[in-house]
C-alpha cells in the first residue's frame, strides 16, 4: 500500500530536483473578497494582463477551494489544518467560551509556513492584511515572520482613512505607526501600491541575506469599503452600463471557451432578490456602474502590482526560480444586500463607504450559486495560478489542472519543493500533522491520488467533497448533494436518488467535525443577504407606516 505514494514522491522529487539546484523561493499573493470569475485568465472582462501572463507560463487550477471567509482561509493557508484546528473556527475577534476550534488566535497546536520555512533557512516576510489574531497574542512577528508591513484587520487603502480604528496603523516589524507617518509611505499613497514597495524591499533584504525568500503578499482589495486612485476608476466608468445580466453570460462563455468550466453546467439563475437590469432607472443604472467600476479599478491596482512584483523579482535575478501562488481567501461578498451600499460625495475615495453588494456578487461568482460566507461552490471556490519558470515544465505552461485542490495544500507543497520539515513538535508544543497533499504531482500533470475528503464548515454553514460526490447545507437548512462533474453550478439536488451515498457522507462529515475541535455555530443565520435586507426594509416601512 505504501509503494505508490513513495513512487510518486520519488518521481515528484527527482522532477523537481532535475530543473534546478538551488532552494526555490515562494510568493503567496492572496486578494480579498475576489470572485471565481473577476481575473481575466478565468473569464472576467476586467484587464488583468500581468495575471494573465502569470497563467499563460504556468498551471490554472479550476476546482481550488478556500474556507468561505477570511480569517478562516488565512488560518488554512499558513499552517496546512482546518480553520478550527488552527484555533480559527470563525472571524478574527469572535472567541467562544469554552471552545474547541474558535480561539480567534493562532493556537499552539499549529504551526505556521513561515514558521517552517524560517527553520528551513528562509528568509521570510509578510505585507498587507494578517487577520489571525493579533489583538489576542498572534501577531505575524511572533509566529515566524522575520521582516512585516502588515494591518491587522485589513480595508486601509489611504493614509488618512475615515473606517475603523484600528485599520489606521501599520505594523513595521512589530512596531505600531500611524498610517499617514512618512516612515509608511509617501504622499497620498494607495495601498496596494503601498505595501508592493515594502515587499520589494523585503526582497532586497532577501538578496542580502543569501537565503531563499518566503514572502506571503497578503492584499486587502477588493473587500470594503471598496476604495482606489479616481483617476483609475475613471477607466471603467461605464462599462457596466450592459448591465450584470449580460456580462455573466458574456463570462460564462468565455470560461466555456478557456475550458475554466464545462458547457455542460449551466449558469445559475439570477437569485429573486437581484432585479433585472432592464428594469432598472437609468440613475440606478449609472450607480451600478459605478459600484462596480471602483471594485474593477481595485483588481486593475492588484494587477499593476503582480505586474510590479514579477519586474522586481526579474531585476534582482530571483524570477527564474520563484514559485508564486495566487488565489482569493473566498468567494465575491454579497454584504451589503442586493442593492450594496453607497455612502460620500465621492465613491471610493478615502471619505467613502462602499459595498459591492449583492447583485454585482452573481457576476464575481460566475456561474456559481451563492457567495462568501456559504459553502455552496460560490462561496469556496477561487482561482489559483501556480507560475515557477524553473519547476514547471515548458509543457505545462498555460495548462488547465481540474483536480480538487484546497488550502490546506498549499503547507504540503512548501515542504515538498523546499525540503523543509513539517515538525511533529515546535516551540515545546505539540503539533497536528497536516492535513493537505503536495500539488507538486498536479502543476507536472499527474494524479494526486487524495484518499480523504475534503470538509467545510462555516458559521454552521457545511460540505464535504469525496471525488465528483458533493454534500453540502445551509445553517439550518437541509442536506443536498450533487454529483459535481455534472452538475458543479449545483443546480440538481440529487440526494434522494442516492440516500446511501448522502448517508455515508453525512457520517464522514460528523466523524471529520468530531476529531478536528469543529464547534456547534451559536451565532445568526446566514441567508443569501438579499432576503435578509428585504425583510428589514419591509419592517423599517411599517414602523415608520405606524409613527406617520
Amino acid at each position: 500500500m505504501l509503494m505508490k505514494p513513495l513512487l510518486l514522491a520519488l518521481s515528484s522529487f527527482l522532477i523537481l530536483h532535475s530543473s534546478f539546484s538551488a532552494q526555490p523561493n515562494i510568493l503567496v499573493i492572496l486578494v480579498d473578497d475576489m470572485g471565481f470569475s473577476d481575473i481575466g485568465c478565468y473569464g472576467s472582462e476586467i484587464p488583468t494582463p500581468n495575471l494573465d501572463a502569470l497563467a499563460a507560463g504556468g498551471v490554472r487550477f479550476t476546482q481550488f477551494y478556500n474556507t468561505a471567509r477570511c480569517s478562516t482561509t488565512r488560518a488554512s493557508l499558513m499552517t496546512g489544518l482546518y480553520p478550527h484546528q488552527a484555533g480559527m473556527g470563525y472571524l478574527d475577534g469572535l472567541k467562544l467560551p469554552e471552545s474547541k476550534g474558535t480561539h480567534a488566535k493562532l493556537d499552539d497546536r499549529c504551526v505556521t509556513m513561515a514558521e517552517v520555512l524560517g527553520a528551513a533557512g528562509y528568509h521570510t516576510s509578510i505585507v498587507g492584511k494578517w487577520h489571525l489574531g493579533q489583538q489576542n497574542g498572534t501577531p505575524p512577528w511572533e509566529r515566524g515572520f522575520q521582516r512585516t508591513a502588515t494591518t491587522q484587520f485589513g480595508e486601509l487603502y489611504f493614509p488618512k482613512e475615515r473606517s475603523k480604528d484600528a485599520c489606521k496603523w501599520v505594523y513595521l516589524d512589530g512596531r505600531k505607526v500611524a498610517a499617514d507617518s512618512p516612515e509608511v509611505g509617501e504622499g497620498e499613497w494607495y495601498s496596494t501600491f503601498m505595501f508592493t514597495d515594502w515587499a520589494l524591499k523585503f526582497l532586497d533584504d532577501a538578496k542580502a541575506s543569501g537565503k531563499p525568500f518566503f514572502q506571503y503578499f497578503a492584499h486587502g482589495a477588493p473587500h470594503f469599503p471598496l476604495k482606489a486612485p479616481q483617476e483609475v476608476i475613471a477607466k471603467y466608468r461605464g462599462k457596466y452600463k450592459i448591465g450584470r445580466d449580460k456580462l455573466r453570460e458574456a463570462r460564462h462563455k468565455k470560461q466555456i471557451e478557456l475550458g475554466i468550466v464545462d458547457a455542460k453546467w449551466p449558469l445559475s439563475p439570477r437569485p429573486p432578490d437581484v432585479p433585472a437590469w432592464d428594469s432598472l432607472s437609468d440613475e440606478d443604472k449609472d450607480r451600478y456602474d459605478h459600484l462596480m467600476a471602483i471594485y474593477a479599478a481595485m483588481l486593475d491596482c492588484v494587477d499593476q502590482s503582480v505586474g510590479r512584483m514579477i519586474a522586481g523579482l526579474k531585476e534582482r535575478g530571483m524570477y527564474e526560480n520563484t514559485l508564486i501562488l495566487f488565489m482569493s481567501d473566498n468567494g465575491g461578498n454579497a454584504e451589503g444586500g442586493p442593492r450594496g451600499i453607497t455612502q460620500g460625495e465621492v465613491l471610493g475615495s478615502p471619505d467613502s463607504n462602499v459595498f459591492l453588494g449583492m447583485t454585482w456578487a452573481t457576476l464575481n461568482n460566475t456561474p456559481f450559486r451563492r457567495y462568501k460566507h456559504f459553502t455552496h461552490e460560490g462561496g469556496i471556490s477561487s482561482p489559483l495560478i501556480a507560475h515557477w519558470p524553473a519547476g514547471i515544465p515548458a509543457e505545462r505552461n498555460g495548462k488547465l489542472e481540474h483536480q480538487p485542490a484546497h488550502l490546506i495544500d498549499i503547507m504540503a507543497t512548501a515542504c515538498d519543493i523546499t525540503g523543509a520539515v513539517y515538525p511533529a513538535e515546535f516551540k515545546g508544543h505539540k503539533i497536528l500533522p497536516a492535513e493537505g497533499l503536495s500539488l507538486l504531482p498536479a502543476i507536472h500533470g499527474q494524479p494526486l491520488h487524495r484518499v480523504k475528503p475534503i470538509f467545510w464548515m462555516h458559521e454552521g454553514n457545511r460540505a464535504v467533497r469525496t471525488g465528483p460526490w458533493k454534500l453540502v447545507k445551509k445553517f439550518k437548512g437541509p442536506w443536498e448533494l450533487y454529483n459535481i462533474d455534472e452538475d458543479r453550478t449545483e443546480q440538481h439536488d440529487i440526494i434522494t436518488k442516492f440516500p446511501a451515498m448522502s448517508q455515508h457522507l453525512i457520517r464522514q462529515w460528523e466523524d471529520w467535525a468530531a476529531t478536528t475541535f469543529v464547534d456547534e455555530w451559536i451565532g445568526d443565520v446566514r441567508n443569501d443577504w438579499g432576503e435578509e435586507h428585504r425583510r428589514e426594509g419591509e419592517a423599517k416601512k411599517k414602523m415608520l407606516g405606524k409613527k406617520q
